[in-house]
């Protein structure tokens, strides 16, 4: 997550050609759909047109699910639900069905309490090394138990990620830096470290978990000298470093568990196009091209697979698909895949056509804006995995950043160490589950064609045995949508249903009747499946 967390930092864009977006925030439920007052809108799915395929959506357990875990025990059931469950009954999903989870290895901060030097309580962040030097598989029982409930759920992939090494390893004791843009781990323990890493994943693999990826630096372009959360920042040939120390730990241990490269702290990193405070500008030149000091392409448990974050490069419609058609043009000049790895809408000056701002704006007006963000991620950058960052955290001013809003006890002052507060999902679980509980692992984008705008896009997917096709449409306008549709490499669909998140409704199920049109709500996010 960014250094400068949940703080504006853009300014205003441009207006573009979305002017004419009748987008009113605040205002009452929209009309549903009825033959009267829909607008036609022409779409053709082609099956024959294949693009990537698509590796899973997921979230992760930062910060609050090691504490939500371990101390809210009449309440994580039912918030685990909503994440991981794919279960539907009576036509309303139970929950989301991530098929990916972020775990974070945290540095022990949090059995360092207020020496650790990090203010914000519940974002220090346990580890299993015990004091003296061993490791306790007992520690973490939060985070653990969120691990165990997504794995009984049915989550396919778990991904292990570090924003600091040990604090046992670092020069300043701490999972805060004081090293500007250098890192904070001591060099004679890059081998420690790395072996650390290998034995969780090596702990967590035995126990049945698929640890896909370890992903050991985070955000390497900021220096993390704050006293908010874990961080360190990384050169390119510290972070080299470390990758070639952890591949020689995954071979060792037998592991085919792969290094996840990268965690750019937003897109413009990845491409190349920005400075930091740290002075590090991290970019696929410096792991994937043969000469280079930090060169990393030959490593065992090395592919070409690179994640950044897009944060800060969402604020407009036009300027988000630019900056993602540089993304997808860096990928292909060096062979690599892409994992966008995480979002929530931590930055301001949104145009104001098509985002009227977060004082304003609804629950459900900043989901459809993240289905804007999650749409051209896939569709123009070409990524392969779109995850949220954080899972679950208290209500935020303006309740932009998560998919669970949390209330401890007590109310928003109160002590999430206390034990059960109260939950409630937000509008963005339900729109992100319009992707995740639908495009599973394996899925290939097809070509879907429309008219595509701020106010109306969509995507679509074939599942890997070609009997199931998935769209999903965001409709932004104020009057419902009647889908006039054309198939290409498939006829009649044997049933036809659609999930739909609005003001009113949570993937709310429906059934298309044989011959009807499918009909989609004003301002909402619409999942269309074609059993075939």
């Amino acid at each position: 997550m960014k250094k400068i967390i949940y703080a504006a930092l853009l300014t205003a864009m441009t207006m573009t050609a979305c002017s004419d977006n009748a987008y009113d925030p605040g205002e009452p439920a929209p009309p549903q759909p009825t033959a009267d007052n829909a607008v036609d809108k022409n779409v053709t799915i082609d099956i024959t047109a294949v693009h990537q395929t698509m590796a899973g959506f997921g979230a992760s357990d930062c910060w609050m699910p090691a504490w939500i875990g371990k101390y809210w025990t009449g309440s994580r059931d039912a918030i685990s639900e909503l994440l991981f469950s794919q279960e539907i009954v009576d036509g309303q999903p139970k929950g989301i069905g991530l098929s990916m989870w972020r775990v974070n290895t945290g540095a022990g901060s949090a059995e360092q309490g207020d020496d650790s030097g990090i203010t914000t309580v519940v974002r220090r962040a346990e580890s299993f090394m015990t004091a003296d030097g061993s490791l306790d598989w007992e520690k973490c029982p939060g985070q653990r138990y969120f691990m165990e409930r997504a794995k009984a759920m049915g989550v396919e992939k778990f991904v292990l990620f570090s924003n600091s090494p040990l604090v046992q390893y670092t020069y300043n004791g701490q999972a805060r830096s004081d090293r500007g843009g250098k890192s904070n781990l001591k060099p004679e323990h890059y081998g420690d470290y790395a072996e650390y890493l290998a034995q969780v994943a090596a702990h967590f693999t035995a126990a049945g978990y698929n640890i896909t990826h370890i992903s050991p630096i985070n955000e390497p372009q900021w220096s993390w000298n704050g006293t908010d959360q874990e961080g360190s920042a990384w050169t390119p040939d510290e972070s080299a470093k470390l990758f070639r120390a952890l591949d020689g730990a995954l071979t060792a241990h037998g592991l085919s568990t792969d290094i996840l490269v990268g965690e750019a702290a937003d897109w413009n990193f990845f491409c190349g196009d920005k400075s930091c405070d740290s002075g590090n500008t991290q970019i696929p030149s410096h792991f994937y091209e043969p000469g280079s000091s930090s060169y990393i392409g030959d490593l065992q448990h090395v592919k070409p697979l690179f994640c950044g974050h897009s944060y800060w490069t969402d604020t407009e419609w036009e300027s988000m698909r630019n900056t993602r058609r540089d993304v997808a043009s860096t990928a292909a000049q060096y062979g690599l895949e892409v994992w966008q790895s995480e979002w929530c809408m931590l930055g301001d000056g949104h145009n104001k056509d098509e985002y009227a701002g977060h004082d304003v704006c609804s629950d459900m007006d900043r989901a459809i804006y993240m289905t804007k963000v999650m749409h051209n991620d896939i569709t123009v950058g070409n990524v392969t995995s779109w995850c949220y960052w954080v899972a679950m955290d208290y209500r935020q001013v303006n309740n932009r950043y998560l998919l669970v809003y949390l209330t401890p006890a007590g109310g928003s002052d109160g002590d999430v160490f206390a034990g059960d507060g109260t939950y409630a999902p937000a509008a963005n679980l339900w729109a992100m589950g319009n992707f995740s509980l639908f495009v599973r692992p394996g899925f290939k984008r097809v070509d879907l064609n429309l008219t595509e705008s701020c106010n109306f896009f969509g995507s679509a997917y074939i599942s890997p045995d070609g009997k199931r096709v998935v769209a999903v449409y965001t409709n932004v306008g104020n009057k419902p949508v009647r889908l006039i549709e054309t198939h290409t490499g498939f006829g009649a669909a044997a049933s036809v249903r659609t999930y739909t998140t609005s003001v009113d409704k949570q993937l709310k199920e429906a059934v298309v009747a044989q011959g009807e049109s499918v009909v989609l709500d004003a301002k909402s996010v619409t999942t269309v499946v074609y059993d075939l």
